[in-house]
């Protein structure tokens, strides 16, 4: 569920519960004919009680609205059933409720199209991989490993055989590419040689490659056949090696399936 308390009058009025409200209700704008979107702001104000007295009156039909909206109940059911199912902008911000409009812009499209591309094409697929793509992105704010890459120079393992590997070939993309063997590998899929020229930066630098990346190691992994199955521990242990941030993940899922119409 996308809500943790009652959002309105008289509700609680959490802070990220009132920006999820918001996101949806200007995904309304069109059909409430507002003057103009709400600011996404998480703030409880007269402007996002008055539509969402709008919002019964005119679509959820209520005589006597009540100007507040509870997980479970018939108001935020009409608003997720306005939304469609098909993978959107609105959708990925309100996955993605932490992450700036900056990044939004910037990795929707690519998201969009690779996600399609690479087969992660049902809403339940999409969901999964949005929710742990989410995570180890820390919601888009990391499309690169914070540290410098010293702790993987000389690792064998992961084909770092030539100085300056460590830091050369560290994890980059949603879900972080990581050591020479890797970029080597996702160089001969898509037939650019990332491993030259500084070539293994733009795996962080350009949104469509730190999406594909993510999106091909989901699909080399055979990560869709689990999703089918909605098997979140599974595809945790595969991209993590264990099931840290599991909790986030199911947070980030539990978003997903609500606005993917699961």
């Amino acid at each position: 569920m996308c809500l943790h308390g009652s959002v309105g009058l008289g509700g609680q009025n959490r802070h990220w519960d009132v920006k999820t409200v918001q996101i949806l209700l200007n995904a309304h704008a069109e059909v409430l004919r507002l003057p103009a979107p709400l600011a996404e702001d998480g703030g409880i104000g007269p402007k996002t009680l008055e539509t969402i007295e709008a919002f019964q009156r005119q679509i959820v039909g209520m005589a006597t609205p009540d100007r507040r909206i509870d997980p479970g109940g018939r108001t935020l059911a009409r608003l997720r059933e306005g939304l469609g199912n098909a993978l959107d902008a609105v959708k990925l911000t309100g996955i993605m409720i932490h992450a700036t409009a900056a990044r939004l812009r910037a990795y929707s499209e690519p998201l969009c199209t690779h996600m399609a591309a690479r087969g992660i094409n049902t809403q339940l697929r999409q969901g999964h991989f949005l929710a742990q793509i989410g995570h180890e992105s820390g919601e888009l704010r990391y499309n690169e490993e914070i540290a410098s890459g010293d702790a993987y120079e000389g690792r064998l393992d992961l084909g770092n055989t030539h100085p300056g590997d460590g830091r050369r070939f560290k994890g980059r993309g949603l879900i972080q590419l990581t050591g020479r063997a890797n970029y080597q590998q996702y160089s001969r899929a898509i037939g650019r040689d990332l491993t030259v020229d500084g070539q293994w930066e733009q795996v962080a630098d350009d949104p469509n490659l730190a999406v594909d990346v993510a999106c091909w190691f989901w699909d080399t992994r055979r990560l869709s056949p689990l999703a089918d199955a909605d098997d979140i521990m599974t595809i945790t242990r595969r991209i993590n090696g264990g099931t840290n941030g599991i909790d986030d993940r199911r947070r980030l899922l539990g978003r997903a399936k609500f606005f993917l119409g699961l």
